[in-house]
């Protein structure tokens, strides 16, 4: 293992975590702009949304020019390919950030619709699930990550169960159409973040035990 290859892993590292800090900072923004209303929002996140795409970059090409010059093998190349797919994922959170804010713009020009109280739960456990599984990536806690894929269940029974709440309010009032459906895209877009979290999670197992867990529920 020469001091170069050493280096190199160091500065993916140090990418990753920032793009990690940005992406949680960005949907954090995001959801808490829905909830205030507040206005230019979308376009605020978009220019940030940018700057993590030249994250996304960066992070994938470093993770090529790695493989191409070094050859990583075993747990190093392991690091190296869960990077990849952990940059992968907060790339697509960062996209349902800015998602959020648009349907957000959406209900505000159609007039106000009925905030459903679960999605303020959701949105916490969804936010939450992010944060711990990017910790269990940063701590190497395998445990960590294994909790987190058990909490998709409970964001999936909400997503489940705050659709019907819009659903009904449609019915309810049919002038609630439109916002209606913004909203729609909203608790979708929240439910996906948990669905990333997961996933991140998952490659965390991988990378501390080498042992794939994706579609075996059983054992996670």
């Amino acid at each position: 293992m020469t001091i170069h290859f050493v280096r190199e892993m160091e500065e993916l590292h140090r990418g990753i975590l920032t793009m990690c800090s940005a992406v949680e900072e960005l949907i954090h923004d995001s959801v808490d702009g829905f909830r205030a209303g507040r206005e230019g929002l979308a376009q605020e996140l978009s220019v940030r949304d940018r700057e993590i795409d030249a994250l996304d970059n960066r992070i994938s090409e470093d993770c090529l020019k790695i493989l191409a010059l070094y050859h990583p093998v075993a747990n190093d190349l392991r690091r190296v390919a869960v990077v990849m797919r952990i940059c992968a994922e907060l790339e697509r959170v960062a996209d349902l950030a800015v998602s959020i804010a648009e349907r957000a713009a959406g209900i505000s020009a159609c007039g106000s619709f009925p905030m459903p109280e679960r999605l303020g739960q959701m949105s916490r456990e969804a936010l939450g699930m992010l944060h711990d599984s990017i910790d269990s990536f940063v701590e190497q806690n395998a445990g960590l990550a294994r909790d987190v894929c058990q909490r998709d269940d409970a964001v999936d029974s909400l997503n489940s169960e705050l659709i019907k709440d819009v659903v009904s309010a449609i019915k309810q009032n049919a002038s609630l159409v439109e916002s209606g459906l913004h909203l729609f895209s909203v608790i979708r877009h929240v439910e996906r973040v948990a669905d990333h979290a997961t996933n991140i999670a998952e490659d965390v197992v991988y990378l501390v035990e080498g042992a794939i867990i994706r579609h075996q529920p059983t054992t996670r």
